[in-house]
């Protein structure tokens, strides 16, 4: 490891500065650009020991775990240089695969903060400590709070110490639903075979929702519901959701307003259906998914919902078995939301199709431009570009992008 005198001259993608030492680039977390900086140099990456010169948009972070906990990135930096940033992570993505066209705005919300967390927990001679990973390291920041999460995640890392000093090293997902805590736990088979029978007990004791262990439930005394559109839903144990309440409703607007006068979609990656129910005030709807639990919960809840066009759904791999031309004539517009990997496959289909739009919902500008090219390769014009920003300070945007024919 060396030292040396650097300058920041842009902040990267993965929202770290950048510098150049040696004729290689370097990436400096916590820098911003236009400052001067000593930094301990270690391959490819800088930390900084000195800040010689500030940059007049650094900013004092909020949050006092900021700088050692490995969540946030970009506390540090003010509003207005940090959303320019962020809506331009969509535009170098869609401009690198040659399409011209700029992000019409980045929506913030972050809302009430984060309705989910993933804690570790660790017990080590008799005593507990939960909360994130330091930023870069294993060693694990043992916290009291998170200022980013929702109200109703406050006692999460009190519920993960209770948890892990009967169940040992443990993973906690916690989720705030409209019937209290969701909690999902990965622990030692063994030791959680020799405590199930106390179990119940501990998660009546704490209020919990759900109690999940090792993907079995354990108890249940409230059936955990979050609300989509018009549908309250009752989601599996760690089911996918978006990361905000606010988000998915900004999301969820976003789809609806590029419907136009749909009158029969498909909702693919649909999960347990954010879309599918708000979709579905206006127009007909089959969502498709690869996670069966998620179609069951949004099945069950369609049976509940009242005011909507007919709702359907189907588990069905997008990745491996995308929808087909011939199946897509059924449809007049397309809405997908995949996991990080894009959909690639099924976006080579709706080239194909003579589907009149398609939304797409993208958490990877990357993956969003290669789909967004294959689509325009196949005859759709891109019509707008939205940014959303639910996972603030950090460097993962949401992204709506509405095609047509």
């Amino acid at each position: 490891m060396t030292d040396a005198t650097v300058s920041i001259t842009a902040m990267g993608r993965r929202a770290e500065g950048l510098a150049t030492h040696e004729g290689h680039p370097l990436f400096v977390p916590l820098s911003l650009p236009g400052e001067e900086l000593r930094v301990a140099i270690d391959g490819e990456r800088g930390s900084i020991r000195n800040i010689l010169a500030a940059s007049p948009q650094r900013i004092a972070p909020f949050c006092p775990h900021y700088g050692r906990c490995g969540g946030c990135q970009l506390q540090h930096w003010q509003e207005d240089p940090y959303r320019a940033w962020k809506a331009g992570l969509v535009d170098s993505a869609l401009a690198a695969k040659g399409i011209d066209m700029k992000v019409s705005t980045l929506i913030d919300a972050h809302g009430d903060g984060r309705r989910r967390v993933s804690i570790h927990a660790r017990r080590r001679d008799g005593v507990v400590t939960a909360g994130f990973m330091a930023a870069r390291s294993h060693d694990l920041l043992d916290l009291d709070r998170c200022p980013v999460l929702v109200p109703g995640l406050a006692p999460a890392f009190d519920v993960a110490r209770t948890l892990a000093a009967r169940l040992g090293d443990s993973d906690v997902a916690l989720t705030s639903t409209a019937s209290g805590l969701d909690v999902s736990v990965k622990a030692e088979r063994k030791i959680v075979a020799a405590e199930m029978p106390k179990l119940a007990g501990l998660a009546r004791e704490l209020d919990l929702a759900r109690l999940s262990v090792n993907g079995e439930v354990v108890v249940m005394p409230r059936v955990p519901l979050v609300q989509m559109g018009k549908a309250m839903v009752p989601i599996p144990p760690v089911s996918f959701l978006q990361a905000t309440a606010a988000g998915e409703e900004v999301l969820g607007k976003l789809v609806c307003e590029g419907l136009g006068k749909a009158r029969s979609v498909a909702d693919l990656f649909s999960g347990c259906g954010p879309f599918t129910f708000r979709i579905a005030e206006r127009a007909r709807v089959r969502a498709f998914d690869s996670d069966r639990w998620a179609i069951a919960a949004l099945t069950a809840a369609q049976r509940t919902a009242s005011g909507l066009k007919p709702v359907s759904a189907e588990a069905r791999d997008l990745f491996r078995a995308p929808l087909v031309a011939a199946e897509l004539k059924d449809y007049d517009t397309v809405v997908f939301d995949p996991p990080r990997a894009g959909a690639e496959a099924q976006a080579k289909q709706l080239a194909r199709s003579q589907v009149k739009t398609v939304i797409a919902v993208s958490c990877d500008p990357v993956t969003l431009a290669r789909d967004a090219a294959i689509l325009i390769g196949g005859g759709y014009a891109l019509e707008t570009v939205t940014a959303v920003d639910q996972f603030k300070w950090t460097a993962h945007v949401e992204t709506v992008a509405v095609f047509r024919r």
